[in-house]
């Protein structure tokens, strides 16, 4: 069984930074994307952030030139950097793993993990 587990969650000043973790559990083969969404208080979750298994990167308007999504060396874990950050940040931080391939050949068309608190206060 292959599970998204998430950490590095938060509360930090505006300005500040912190620094989101997401780990695929389990023998990975391959992940296609990987993606941190964000969901605030009475929204839509949004896509924040994407990187693809060849390390081509998006991210939304909101977040461009503050927020970094990188793979770690082992290609099933994800970071997302957060700088300057904003009260407007201020959400439940999901990873998203699209495409997974086990080494066992099992395939998960998606995954998500449980989310992570992210609250940009005074």
């Amino acid at each position: 069984q292959v599970q998204l587990v998430e950490s590095g969650g938060g509360l930090v000043q505006p300005g500040g930074s912190l620094r989101l973790s997401c780990a695929a559990s389990g023998s990975i083969f391959s992940i296609a994307a990987m993606n941190w969404y964000r969901q605030a208080p009475g929204n839509e979750r949004e896509l924040v952030a994407t990187i693809l298994s060849s390390d081509i990167t998006t991210y939304a308007d909101s977040v461009k030139g503050r927020f970094t999504i990188s793979r770690g060396d082992a290609k099933n874990t994800v970071y997302l950097q957060m700088n300057s950050l904003k009260p407007e940040d201020t959400a439940v931080y999901y990873c998203h793993a699209k495409g997974v391939w086990t080494t066992s050949m099992q395939r998960y068309p998606e995954l998500w993990g449980q989310g992570t608190l992210v609250t940009v206060s005074s």
